[in-house]
């Protein structure tokens, strides 16, 4: 029993000694870098199908394959002026995998620089893409001249050696020194006093041009304007039980403008259809369609409506913000609102209806004003997908006959005290509107 201990003791004793003699020998695997001069030959995909693909160039965040000699001796990798995360199981020495690095350059080379272990530079052409400009909005599409906008989007990026340029029109390209500020996600300008109406915005970078959606003071699809009665193009507006105030002042944005509200509304968005609703409803008092009320998809064209938004410049002051309530933007066919025969139903009928709410002051201070100015709304048709009370709607437009009429009405709906519409604040709210329109999204 003894001799057994004593056998067993001395099988562990030279199995572990074997185990660290075994440790102290070198990993022939081991990475090691080396101080040789490395060149390059080409970059390639990693994925081996295109392995016989060359890369000039490459997006940002993708991975690729530098293929050469002495790689090992490269310490460091640059593109343009963003460092490279290097992993040494992926480094020998003839090739080496790199992620290019995700972030947008300060500086654009179009090279990308290997720094060896001796401190060597090797510059190497390659070209880093970054995406063209995206363009999502612009703060008020009827700016007037010397009024500060911004357009919103992303990969607004400006060089020295590339700047950015503005263009309106194929013709206007915007001055210099009228742009305050540009970020990658905005930029801040002055509008100039001879900007072309009616033109779309260009936005050009290193990495390309982007057309945006939006046209300066854009005239396309304009239902009311609230200054020009109709004569086959233009709608005046009120046409409906309620004659809301259409007027002028030092306020306004271009002529008329439509105001809602300057009255109590209470937290839980309670019915005031007499300050809060607008309708056109298309169609006379004999059930006819005429020139007294003609259908809007008979003003402006409601044709791939799936692609469309309806927008309009909107001002909430401050001294009067929005607490309460949705704004519900209802279109309707002739089916289901006619001058001689609408009512109250229609708002809450309980078929499903599906319209769009809009409600800004939803927010952590309950609050919303549109801070001294001018905005422009915009609300894709696409999100014609609520009910009255909040819920998903259950029926939405098959037609450009469901476009012959509008309603805006803020106020809170519910069916069976079923609302998912948040509650607001008391408040008093103006909210003043103008240039309602029906325009493409692209």
């Amino acid at each position: 029993m003894k001799i057994k201990n004593i056998k067993w003791t001395l099988m562990v004793v030279l199995a572990t000694a074997s185990i660290s003699f075994a440790s102290c020998e070198d990993e022939p695997d081991k990475y090691e870098s080396t101080t040789a001069t490395p060149s390059i030959n080409y970059i390639r995909p990693v994925d081996i199908v295109s392995k016989d693909s060359l890369l000039t160039s490459a997006s940002m965040s993708s991975t690729i394959c530098l293929v050469g000699n002495n790689l090992r001796s490269i310490k460091e990798l640059d593109f343009n002026d963003q460092k490279a995360v290097l992993n040494t199981s992926y480094i020998t020495d003839n090739t080496l995998i790199v992620t290019v690095p995700k972030t947008i350059p300060s500086t654009v080379s179009d090279k990308l620089y290997a720094i060896t272990t001796k401190n060597d530079t090797i510059p190497y052409d390659f070209k880093v893409i970054v995406p063209a400009p995206t363009i999502s909005s612009m703060s008020n599409e009827w700016a007037a001249a010397n009024e500060t906008v911004t357009i919103t989007g992303d990969y607004f990026l400006d060089y020295s050696n590339y700047p950015l340029s503005i263009k309106v029109g194929d013709d206007y390209t915007l001055p210099k020194t009228a742009i305050q500020s540009i970020t990658k996600t905005g930029i801040t300008f002055t509008m100039p006093s001879d900007v072309p109406t009616g033109k779309n915005f260009y936005i050009t970078t290193k990495y390309g041009a982007t057309k945006a959606a939006f046209q300066y003071k854009d005239k396309r699809g304009m239902l009311f304007d609230f200054d020009t009665p109709w004569n086959g193009v233009n709608v005046l507006g009120n046409h409906g039980w309620h004659t809301q105030k259409i007027q002028k002042d030092g306020s306004s944005l271009s002529g008329n403008y439509l105001m809602l509200g300057d009255a109590d509304m209470t937290k839980d968005g309670a019915w005031n259809d007499g300050n809060f609703s607008f309708e056109y409803w298309a169609g006379t008092l004999n059930n006819t369609f005429d020139a007294d009320g003609p259908k809007l998809n008979d003003v402006a064209d409601f044709a791939d409506w799936q692609n469309k938004s309806i927008k309009f410049e909107m001002y909430v002051p401050s001294s009067n913000p929005w607490c309460a309530a949705p704004m519900q933007v209802i279109f309707a066919g002739t089916d289901k609102v006619t001058l001689p025969t609408a009512n109250s139903n229609f708002f809450h009928s309980g078929d499903g209806w599906g319209r769009a709410l809009y409600m800004p002051w939803n927010n952590d201070n309950l609050s919303y004003d549109t801070g001294g100015k001018w905005i422009t709304v915009t609300i894709p048709l696409s999100d014609f997908n609520k009910d009255w009370d909040g819920n998903a709607a259950k029926k939405s437009f098959t037609s450009i006959g469901d476009f012959a009429s509008l309603t805006i009405f803020v106020t809170t709906g519910s069916y069976d005290s079923k609302t998912v519409i948040p509650t607001g604040k008391d408040c008093h709210p103006i909210i003043k509107i103008d240039n309602i329109r029906v325009v493409p999204n692209k």
